[in-house]
């Protein structure tokens, strides 16, 4: 069974405009997050729009040696599928490019446990409960669900965010599975959404090694130190839809 990440990343972010192509210790934040992809040895491919501005993020794909699929820019869900089909996938990891720090341990993980589940109705991710700081986020499914919730799914919100077909259980036999973590630090954000996220993950890396430390480690850096967790901790998350 062939079980690839798809990343979904654009340009045209709207709080913070082309976050993923801002830097942090001379590199991309996009970049970070690739290498923490595929330290997970699993195929990466990247998914993106046909939009010109988002010429940039093709390049830094291909110049990692990875792979790009470019579609919709707001059908995000056909974007995906689009990806899954053309790179031949039984199983699809999605995450977004909006966590340079996700941890490859924690999604490997999770993928070994789907597999194992051996349930093309299972929906398994590490965030229908929030256990994880943002920006540990993944969700692992089969591309046979996810070739059904685009043939199906008509509700704008499932068609953006890619997964609420899914994990709202609209089919109504996708089987739901947690993964929570016991380390601590949900209240926290190693997102890229805002300024003040860039600020904090900007820190993190520059003067933390963040680009060579896992989620534990990541969890105790900002349990010392709250005038890094102040940095970000006022932002509200967007809610699905918004």
């Amino acid at each position: 069974m062939k079980i690839g990440i798809i990343t979904q990343a654009r340009a045209t972010s709207t709080r913070l405009p082309a976050k993923v192509l801002l830097t942090a210790g001379g590199r991309t934040f996009l970049e970070y997050h690739l290498d923490r992809l595929v330290a997970t040895g699993l195929p990466v491919i990247v998914a993106t729009t046909t939009n010109a501005a988002d010429d940039p993020i093709v390049e830094l794909t291909e110049k990692a040696g990875l792979p790009a699929f470019r579609g919709s820019e707001h059908d995000v869900l056909s974007r995906f599928a689009g990806a899954a089909s053309q790179y031949g996938l039984d199983g699809v990891v999605r995450v977004t490019s909006d966590c340079p720090l996700i941890d490859a341990e924690v999604v490997a993980a999770g993928v070994e446990r789907w597999r194992a589940e051996d349930d093309s109705n299972l929906y398994l991710s590490n965030c229908l409960e929030r256990t994880y700081p943002r920006g540990m986020d993944y969700e692992v499914f089969s591309t046979a669900r996810l070739l059904e919730a685009d043939a199906s799914a008509t509700l704008p919100a499932d068609r953006e965010h890619v997964t609420p077909y899914l994990h709202q259980n609209r089919p109504g036999d996708v089987r739901l599975l947690n993964l929570p973590w016991l380390g601590g630090g949900a209240q926290y954000r190693l997102t890229l959404d805002t300024e003040d996220d860039r600020l904090l993950l900007t820190e993190l890396l520059e003067n933390h090694g963040a680009s060579r430390l896992g989620c534990a480690d990541l969890v105790g850096i900002l349990a010392e130190h709250p005038e890094l967790v102040a940095l970000n901790a006022h932002i509200e998350q967007k809610k699905l839809g918004e």
